[in-house]
């Protein structure tokens, strides 16, 4: 196999190809984790980036996301409006003190309102200010042009809005919003020049050919960063009892998005812990990047691990991000 020399050739590889080497079981999973890892070290050596999550607000959202603890079909769950500026500033404070790269502030619902988007942006402004190193995300849902430039103006340098699933299987996942909601919100950001972020979360009952369109939407928005989730079933939700991962499954995953996405930043995220277990490692052959702490409503593995794995592999934190303080337990604000 020399998908790799193909690719750094420049060859445009055809969806229908990449479809059939993905499903082609006489392929092994490690061969082709082992062509993804000569593109990841072409661009990336053995650079690891980190980011770190803070849950800005929770629970309170009019969404019916299939996978989400947060939504409105859940009953049992954490509500909190909009956190103080003081709370969001401690996060950032945390992230710095432990050289964390890029932090993310996230808000649950719908979209943020003018007045939320004032509050994210007078406390980026702040941070900014404090740690002028820390690259800072926002994840407040659908957003629009004024929005955008007030962030963009603030200092906010990314923007995450997954994508999630294919624009086939999106009514699957969703009905409360459409899958040209969640792109348009991404193009917006993009024209502001803010780095567009958009992922997926795979294991919610999409097809292979859904997981390459997945992969291919996301190569054609040109996202600059990839976050990987796999499904964490959470009691409750629709997909509660789904449970089609396996770790040989998510390395295949994480290979063939690299593959397609040879310069982005692939990031394994939410629910690496529980369906890559003991090959979590592994996974970062063909990822770039991590999240150290805890997730939205789940929680990660203790950072220090995190720290121990890069390390045991060889690897070492992006030279944006120097050698983290060691901490013994998860990251919180």
């Amino acid at each position: 196999m020399e998908l790799a020399e193909r690719i750094l050739q420049g060859e445009a590889i055809s969806k229908d190809e990449f479809l059939n080497i993905y499903e082609d079981e006489s392929i092994d999973t490690l061969l082709l984790l082992n062509e993804a890892y000569k593109l990841r070290k072409h661009f990336y050596g053995k650079k690891v980036k980190l980011n770190m999550i803070l849950n800005a607000k929770s629970g309170i959202c009019p969404e019916d996301c299939g996978y989400c603890g947060q939504s409105r079909e859940m009953k049992q769950k954490t509500r909190y409006s909009l956190i103080s500026q003081e709370e969001i500033m401690n996060g950032a404070d945390v992230a710095s003190e432990h050289n964390i790269g890029t932090y993310c502030i996230v808000m649950s619902g719908r979209g943020p309102s003018d007045k939320e988007v004032t509050h994210i942006s007078e406390t980026v402004e702040q941070i900014k200010a404090k740690h002028p190193q820390l690259r800072l995300c926002a994840c407040l849902g659908l957003a629009n042009e004024k929005q955008a430039k007030q962030l963009k103006d603030a200092g906010v340098d990314r923007y995450n809005h997954n994508i999630n699933t294919s624009e086939n299987y999106h009514g699957n996942v969703v009905t409360t919003h459409t899958y040209q909601d969640r792109t348009n919100t991404i193009e917006i950001m993009k024209e502001n020049n803010i780095s567009p972020c958009s992922g997926v979360i795979c294991g919610m009952g999409e097809s292979n050919q859904d997981i390459l369109d997945m992969a291919f939407a996301l190569k054609e928005m040109d996202a600059d960063s990839i976050p990987i989730n796999f499904l964490h079933p959470i009691k409750g939700t629709k997909f509660g009892d789904k449970d089609e991962l396996t770790p040989m499954k998510c390395l295949r995953i994480v290979s063939l998005f690299r593959l397609i996405n040879p310069t982005k930043e692939i990031r394994i995220a939410g629910g690496r812990e529980i369906n890559l277990r003991s090959l979590q490692p592994l996974a970062l052959k063909a990822a770039n990047s991590i999240f150290v702490g805890d997730y939205l409503i789940t929680g990660g593995q203790p950072n220090q691990m995190d720290f121990k794995m890069i390390e045991d592999l060889g690897f070492e934190i992006d030279k944006d991000n120097p050698e983290p303080t060691p901490v013994k337990e998860n990251l919180t604000v």
